[in-house]
């Protein structure tokens, strides 16, 4: 990756992170009202805390992309360090799917909210787990690449031995 696009990433990650803490504070106080009027004022504190959490898996997502990112500069990114960033990202989407769920059942009861959007919300929490399995499968091919890097350092020092 050369300087520009990590730098370019960086931003976005900084626009993002700006942007979601934004959304866990204005967001969701206009979002409690809303569900106010909208006559869901039973569910208001569930779907809140709901959408706060999601955010904060969004947060935790980012951060862990901007230490891998960091990493990757460095190189150290095909290091067992790097697979502990990468659970985490794997935990924060399950999580959020986890999330999406729940506000698909705690929408659900009665008459105030489509059961269409409810569907739509079911179809959004398995696309999110789906980013979780790819995410897993690109753990792998991680952990290939540092067996692969491992037994290229052992062959180098014995290749220097040799020598």
């Amino acid at each position: 990756m050369g300087k520009l696009t990590v730098l370019a990433l960086r931003v976005v990650i900084v626009s993002l992170l700006a942007g979601s803490v934004g959304v866990q504070t204005v967001m969701a106080t206009l979002l409690a009202a809303d569900l106010d009027e909208a006559g869901l004022a039973d569910r208001r504190v569930p779907v809140v805390v709901i959408v706060v959490l999601g955010v904060v898996a969004a947060q935790t997502v980012l951060a862990c992309v901007w230490r891998l990112v960091t990493m990757m500069r460095r190189g150290t990114v095909f290091s067992p360090a790097a697979f502990r960033y990468v659970d985490v990202v794997i935990g924060a989407f399950t999580a959020a799917a986890l999330l999406v769920c729940t506000l698909g059942a705690v929408l659900a009861p009665g008459e105030e909210v489509a059961p269409g959007l409810v569907l739509l919300l079911g179809g959004v929490a398995l696309g999110v787990l789906a980013v979780a399995l790819i995410v897993l499968v690109l753990r792998m091919l991680l952990a290939q690449a540092v067996a692969r890097d491992v037994e290229a350092s052992q062959m180098q020092a014995e290749l220097d031995e040799v020598i």
